[in-house]
């Protein structure tokens, strides 16, 4: 009997022990940290073998094949020793993908994968196409399966570390938005290590399958004179006119597909900022190959609500703008949330820094950003970047701390922006936790 062991019990894992349980494959699940209540019970419920606080080498090492948390990265002995004893190590996604006739729309980029992986799914639901949402966004592939859902498209929002778990799992559509510096620390700060990654959504895809991607983005471009593609290529672009792909004029949102051309006013998009721009552009693209008609793609583009810790406006506070922007884990997030701000921001940044580098950030923040309040367990980096920079830098430990201190910075017509740039694990379980807190330290002013 197959014997399977899954590392770590998120959603991902329990998703891929109930599937694997119900595949009638002999499962264990080991978790080195504490496993949630609610996981717990499922497991128990569906008699999975599991573990917490350790990882029992003995059983682990007996295994098959092993089905690795996207968290719990390559370079540990534990994985180490089991490449040594040839024993596969693979993604949940990878997994669950043999157990699907499903076709799949992959979305992947440094930054707005979860937006844009949100649009396409409400596009494809607004048009009456059967499709669900798995991956990086909401409830597992493998758990959705293991359901027993059924549909005709997985829409499935993709990071590089369920990427690197991927061998023979392929894409129907695959969506590169764009790769900027993000989690080097776990690419041996080698940025091409973390492009190859990232390039893995084309890997196995035919003549059959598309590959969309946006052509500004200097590392996609550069990575296209390398490599050699069998599907086929749309590209989208804010800088150009294209006879196939989607384009931009200063106010018209244009897509040119298999010689038909649909337009729309930009003002006249839900998601607005140039950032967003692009991932409107990478699901109407997506909508005209599946044929959906150009009624029910305006229709959607024009009626997505956006996500939460994404820009996302909590409250006004006496003439003071808060925005949660949580999700912005990295650089190149904080960049389009900058670049976006009209008003004079106090900005709160920190957490754990993954190998950042905050020179790009540097025209903005002298332009926009009136003070700085450093919000993690380790502030030097930030504070040694942005010191002269910033007229004013405070330090805090504490969301409602920081912002009590915002608020008290700030003054009418102000925005106070969370947008961190840094993972959240020193003081918060994840992004979403941070957010939260932040838009109930809001509330509570």
């Amino acid at each position: 009997m197959q014997k399977l062991v899954v590392l770590g019990a998120g959603e991902s894992g329990v998703g891929a022990a109930l599937l694997a349980m119900q595949q009638g494959i002999d499962v264990f699940v080991s978790d080195s940290g504490t496993v949630p209540e609610h996981f717990q019970n499922e497991l128990n419920k569906a008699n999975i073998k599991w573990e917490q606080g350790l990882h029992t080498l003995e059983l682990i090492f007996a295994a098959n094949e092993v089905v690795k948390s996207p968290g719990i990265p390559d370079s540990i002995p534990m994985i180490q020793q089991l490449h040594a004893r040839n024993i596969p190590v693979i993604s949940e996604i990878e997994f669950a993908g043999r157990y699907t006739d499903a076709k799949k729309i992959c979305i992947t980029g440094s930054n707005g994968k979860t937006t844009t992986t949100l649009l396409i799914h409400h596009l494809l639901k607004h048009s009456g196409v059967s499709v669900e949402m798995a991956g990086n966004v909401g409830t597992s592939l493998a758990r959705q399966i293991a359901d027993g859902k059924r549909p005709d498209w997985f829409v499935i929002e993709l990071s590089s570390f369920q990427l690197d778990g991927m061998y023979q799992f392929r894409a129907d559509i695959a969506v590169l938005l764009n790769i900027t510096p993000d989690h080097l620390d776990r690419y041996e700060y080698k940025m091409q290590n973390y492009i190859d990654s990232k390039f893995r959504i084309i890997q196995n895809q035919t003549e059959k399958d598309v590959f969309i991607y946006c052509q500004d983005d200097e590392v996609i471009a550069d990575e296209l004179q390398k490599r050699i593609f069998k599907s086929e290529l749309v590209p989208f672009t804010q800088t150009d006119i294209l006879k196939h792909g989607a384009y931009s004029t200063i106010d018209e949102l244009i897509i040119n597909y298999n010689d038909e051309v649909m337009s729309m006013l930009s003002q006249e998009l839900s998601l607005q900022g140039r950032h967003n721009l692009y991932n409107s552009m990478a699901a109407g693209i997506v909508a005209k190959v599946l044929q959906i008609r150009k009624k029910f793609i305006r229709e959607s583009l024009m009626s997505f609500k956006g996500v939460a810790h994404r820009l996302e406006k909590v409250l006004s506070v006496r003439g003071v703008e808060f925005i949660n922007d949580s999700k912005a884990t990295n650089v190149n997030s904080t960049w389009y949330a900058l670049e976006c701000m009209d008003k004079p921001v106090v900005w709160i940044a920190g957490g754990v820094d993954k190998g950042n580098d905050y020179n790009e950030l540097m025209p903005l923040v002298e332009k926009k950003v009136k003070a700085l309040i450093c919000l993690g367990t380790d502030n030097d980096k930030l504070i040694n970047a942005f010191e002269g920079k910033v007229p004013v830098i405070k330090e805090s430990d504490s969301m409602s701390e920081a912002v009590a201190e915002a608020y008290k910075l700030s003054a009418k017509n102000d925005v106070v922006l969370l947008s961190p740039a840094c993972a959240s694990f020193d003081l918060f379980n994840n992004y979403m936790q941070r957010g939260d807190l932040f838009k109930k330290s809001v509330r509570e002013l």
